[in-house]
Order: structure tokens, then C-alpha cells, then sequence
């Protein structure tokens, strides 16, 4: 095994990381549910209401999309425009995705980690907690996210590199 086989089946190793640590968050839509429905029930049939009860939907719903990305982007279902896309070969499909990972996935992931840092910080440097009385005292924790997403997004970037380096290097050496 090459150098080069090995750091491409590293960075495809790597991106697993990104699934991984996203996998259980899928349960919170289910645990979004459940809890709206029952701060209708304490609203409406006991005319009781808990701020922290709804600021928590909104942290779930806040933790469920951010780290969704990475794994949108591991399964390939992230958004596209596949007019002409899916009628082209494997290969051809590579090379566009090669491309837009190299020019767009890992930029964009890279600036969002590195210019989310003073904003965090700020917030953990004061312990950012809700404006609401009686509501969850950590939004410091939930802007944490905001780097932790973008480090994801740029691992499975790199591994959806190494992914479709490994696809076209294997594919020239079939022709």
C-alpha cells in the first residue's frame, strides 16, 4: 500500500468521525416532538408554561441542523441542482465534486471555524445565558457549535476529497 493509499484511506477514516458524533442527534426531532407537545398540554389543559421547556426545543432544533450538515454531506444529500449532474458518468461526477469540495466545502468551512472564534469566546468569556427569566443558562454552549459544525463540515469536506481522489485514481488506472 502507496503513501498515497493510505492518506486517502486516513481522510475517509477521518470523515467517519463527522457521522459518528452526528448519528444520536437524529433522536432529538423525535424528543422535539414530544416535548412541544407536552408544553401544549401544561399551556392549554393546566394553563402552566416552563420558558426553559421551550428555550430547550429551540436548543434542539439548533443542535439537530448544525450537526446534521456534516452528515447531509457524508450521505450526499446535501442540496444540488441535478439537471445535468445525474446523467453524467461516475467519473465526470467526481471531478465536479472534487471541485467544489477544493473551492467551496473546505474554504467556507475553514472561515466559518476561524471567524466564529472571537464570537464564541465572547460568549463563554461571559457565560452568555438566556435574556429570559427562568430560561437555560447556556447559550455560550449552543454558540459552541458554531466552530465544533465547522471543524465537522471540514473533515467530511477532506474526506469527500480523499473519496473522490481515490475514485479517479482507481479510475485511470481501469482505462
Amino acid at each position: 500500500m502507496s503513501f498515497r493509499d493510505s492518506l486517502i484511506g486516513f481522510f475517509i477514516r477521518t470523515g467517519q468521525i463527522a457521522v459518528t458524533a452526528c448519528q444520536p442527534i437524529r433522536w432529538l426531532a423525535l424528543a422535539m416532538v414530544v416535548l412541544t407537545m407536552g408544553i401544549v398540554l401544561l399551556r392549554y389543559a393546566f394553563g402552566s408554561g416552563s420558558v426553559y421547556m421551550q428555550e430547550s426545543i429551540m436548543y434542539m432544533h439548533g443542535i439537530l441542523f448544525m450537526l446534521a450538515i456534516p452528515m447531509g454531506i457524508a450521505n450526499n444529500s446535501h442540496v444540488r441542482v441535478d439537471i445535468i449532474y445525474n446523467n453524467l458518468s461516475a467519473k465526470k461526477r467526481a471531478y465536479i465534486d472534487l471541485f467544489g469540495d477544493c473551492l467551496f466545502l473546505l474554504p467556507v468551512g475553514a472561515f466559518i471555524f476561524f471567524i466564529s472564534f472571537t464570537y464564541v469566546e465572547n460568549s463563554w468569556r461571559i457565560t452568555e445565558g438566556s435574556s429570559e427569566v427562568g430560561g437555560i443558562p447556556g447559550i455560550f454552549l449552543l454558540k459552541s457549535l458554531l466552530p465544533a459544525t465547522a471543524a465537522l463540515v471540514f473533515l467530511q469536506g477532506l474526506a469527500s476529497v480523499a473519496a473522490h481522489a481515490a475514485l479517479l485514481l482507481n479510475a485511470d488506472k481501469t482505462e
